[in-house]
């Protein structure tokens, strides 16, 4: 059996407060696991995460894993 391929990821962390943002931009910090200032997660490097990060990229830092 042949084993998968690595698949690529995408280093997240929230780095500006979600106080004033709009709740679909919340939503979003929420979606891809981020709570407070300075959380970071690892999210597969796919189309749905790339649209999250577009939407909120003012509020994070992203680097590819």
């Amino acid at each position: 059996m042949a084993k998968k391929a690595a698949q690529a990821t995408v280093t997240v962390k929230l780095v500006k407060s979600t106080i004033g943002c709009k709740a679909d931009q919340i939503a979003t910090v929420k979606s891809l696991g981020l709570k407070k200032l300075g959380d970071v997660t690892v999210q597969p490097d796919n189309a749905q995460t790339q649209g999250k990060i577009k939407k909120i990229i003012h509020l994070v830092e992203v680097t590819k894993a």
